[in-house]
């Protein structure tokens, strides 16, 4: 049998996985890796917390409550045998007045129906005991989250890849793919390549990538920006580890919270503000294809029409460090205007539905020849060798179709 030719169109944290995993289910392929940046992880793999989620807030029996749930156990264990620093720390999880209590217990059923384990409900006193400095009347305390350096996993799943006998192409943007007989002529940057098989992997550019492969773009990626603080050093003390707001429904965003950083460090954040750029970490950075890309697509009116108030309040708290410090104060009261120094910023590539509704769970295309990951944002880090996983499966079961 002839060698598949098999190419994945992004080297993040679920591209690397992805080729790392397909080895396993075929080993004969020749797994090529296209990165358009000079190293991989460069976006959201490499701009974020560094969380380990569990699965708690996902709805059950959705694609992410069961990649989270098994994907945090396999990534620890990678982490483990690798000598990867990461933290099993626990998180809490935060009812911050009675409105907010009937809410935590619904998030502790839910977690229980995703499998995780050893979720307590927690006194004000209980909580103490964890967090001396944290407000609220009431936790929900998840043991098995945790903390992770996601860019020395993709060094590691790089280097795993190569010993494989697969290929990790960086400064490769894919500008054009051509059907050819049952295959693919990837022309990139770097030069040209032929596929039997691709597999898109390109977050915040997977709906283009996807339209390149001659999908129509009725879902598309909607840039988010989440900006960060970061508490002054002789202020880290307030907070041990991770604190949680309770979700709001109503909101399609998690809010803001406390992270440990597993370099040394607490963040805080982060808002949601529309990224002037797909790539944009700072406020004054603007594509102009890119946003007119997001302004002429009618799903972001209507997203904005649904969501006024939020999306009033998370321009303002991007705006003013005032306002932030005090959505902040609510978990951890103490915390003041001058303990916060400006942080790093992310954008998470958001799919968005035309109605405006955002796409919450994994969004897998299967083709004949290729596979399109149109949505995968957090828990995606964390489940990405989960994910990996059922990309591979996908993939080898269409070679014998």
């Amino acid at each position: 049998m002839v060698a598949k030719r098999i190419i994945i169109v992004g080297g993040g944290i679920v591209g690397l996985a992805t080729a790392y995993k397909l080895h396993s289910h075929s080993p004969s392929a020749r797994i090529v890796v296209l990165e358009k940046e000079a190293a991989v992880g460069q976006h959201q793999t490499g701009n974020n917390s560094g969380v380990l989620h569990a699965g708690l807030y996902y709805k059950p029996g959705s694609a992410k409550a069961m990649l989270a749930v098994s994907g945090i156990q396999e990534m620890v264990a990678f982490c483990q045998e690798n000598q990867i620093p990461h933290d099993v720390c626990g998180k809490l999880v935060v009812a911050t007045d009675e409105s907010e209590l009937s809410r935590l217990h619904d998030l502790h059923e839910r977690g229980k129906q995703n499998g995780l384990k050893d979720l307590k409900f927690l006194s004000r006193q209980q909580m103490l005991e964890i967090e001396p400095h944290v407000g609220g009347i009431a936790a929900l305390q998840v043991p098995q989250e945790g903390i992770v350096d996601y860019p020395r996993v993709c060094a590691v799943l790089t280097e795993k890849i190569r010993v494989q006998g697969g290929t990790v192409v960086t400064r490769a943007r894919v500008t054009s793919l051509k059907g050819q007989g049952n295959g693919w002529l990837v022309e990139t940057s770097a030069g040209d390549f032929e596929a039997d098989f691709v597999i898109n992997c390109a977050g915040l550019h997977s709906d283009r990538v996807s339209e390149l492969a001659g999908e129509k773009r009725d879902v598309r990626i909607v840039p988010f920006r989440g900006e960060y603080y970061k508490l002054r050093p002789d202020r880290e003390h307030l907070v041990r580890n991770l604190i949680y707001p309770v979700p709001d429904p109503q909101f399609p965003f998690l809010g803001v919270h406390f992270t440990r950083l597993i370099g040394g460090g607490i963040e805080a954040g982060p808002n949601a503000v529309l990224a002037f750029a797909r790539e944009g970490y700072r406020k004054t950075d603007i594509n102009l294809l890119d946003l007119w890309d997001a302004l002429s697509y009618r799903g972001l009116w209507n997203f904005l029409a649904k969501h006024k108030r939020m999306s009033w309040q998370e321009l303002c708290r991007s705006l003013s460090k005032r306002l932030f410090c005090q959505s902040l104060q609510k978990l951890v009261p103490e915390i003041q205007i001058k303990d916060l120094e400006p942080g790093g910023a992310g954008v998470r590539a958001q799919a968005m539905s035309p109605d405006g509704n955002l796409v919450h769970d994994f969004c897998f295309v299967d083709r004949r020849n290729a596979l399109h990951v149109l949505n995968a944002p957090s828990p995606a880090a964390t489940a990405s060798l989960a994910i990996g996983e059922q990309i591979a499966l996908r993939t080898t079961r269409s070679f014998v179709q």
